[in-house]
């Protein structure tokens, strides 16, 4: 049983189109990529982990060897070196100079080497960063910008004061902290678009249908935001978030729009974290 899957464009002229040969067999070694970030950054158990990213690796490339499956583990592999780039270091929210410099090179690594790969030595165009589509937002897009964030105003106090987890962040309380924690938030939402998104997806729907691929990137952006500090019952709001995110794209094929999508809900929680700490803004509703 073979299948061709048409990946989502970045941009019509950029994308690599070619159609690959698959096989639902394919889920097997994929799983085990993608799973083994439960054990990076979800039980930080790192060399479980590593062993699990190389039995799908391994897993991949049998695949391919049968014909099966066409440039599987070349994919995953991508994949796999982001996930192991991003566990080189803690990826607890620290506000110091070390800290932030720390984040933005390790994290901006994790999207840099996998482009790289695949446009100068693989020579292809799958991961592209799709800013500008020419391409109007229509009245249901503007109107889901408003529900994103009247959405976030309504949970995420609750889900952030109530569990504790603002605590996983620092105390802001001095605007030196505050205005950190504000670049801190954008950067980290951003780069979750141009990694989940543009590279972890992308490759995956090369392989997989879109559910499946957006189910499979969902365990990793969702094991990221628990080490981050989205844990207590998080994941309940996490894995939706994540899910959307993959749903949104494919339907608008859009870096601008999802990254919009997801700075509205990173504003709701800087406030909230800010909030949290100072007792300000006290904008939020539903607050204990």
């Amino acid at each position: 049983m073979s299948r061709t899957n048409d990946p989502t464009p970045g941009a019509a002229a950029s994308v690599d189109m070619a159609a690959l040969r698959t096989h639902p067999i394919a889920l097997v070694p994929a799983l085990l990529v993608c799973g083994a970030a439960v054990l990076l950054f979800g039980l930080m158990v790192p060399i479980a982990g590593y062993a699990m990213l190389a039995a799908g690796l391994i897993a991949a490339w049998l695949c391919d060897r049968s014909g099966r499956t066409e440039r599987l583990a070349a994919d995953l592999a991508l994949i796999a070196v982001g996930q192991v780039i991003i566990s080189t270091v803690s990826l607890k929210a620290d506000l110091s100079d070390e800290g932030m410099v720390r984040f933005a090179v390790v994290l901006g690594l994790a999207v840099l080497v996998p482009y790289v790969i695949s446009r100068f030595v693989y020579r292809e165009r799958t991961i592209t960063f799709p800013w500008r589509t020419g391409k109007r937002w229509n009245r249901t897009q503007w109107l889901y910008l408003i529900f994103v964030t009247l959405a976030g105003w309504l949970i995420l106090p609750f889900y952030f004061i109530t569990s504790g987890v603002y605590q996983n962040w620092p105390t802001v309380t001095e605007p030196d902290s505050i205005g950190r924690l504000l670049v801190g938030v954008i950067a980290v939402g951003t780069w979750d678009e141009l990694f989940f998104i543009c590279t972890v997806f992308v490759l995956l729907r090369r392989h997989f249908p879109s559910w499946q691929a957006n189910l499979l990137q969902s365990i990793v952006f969702v094991s990221f935001l628990w080490e981050l500090g989205y844990q207590s019952w998080g994941p309940l709001l996490t894995i939706p978030f994540a899910l959307i995110q993959g749903y949104t794209f494919k339907l608008t094929k859009s870096l601008t729009y999802v990254f919009v999508v997801h700075m509205l809900f990173d504003a709701v929680v800087f406030a909230v974290i800010v909030y949290a700490h100072t007792g300000w803004p006290a904008i939020f509703l539903l607050t204990p």
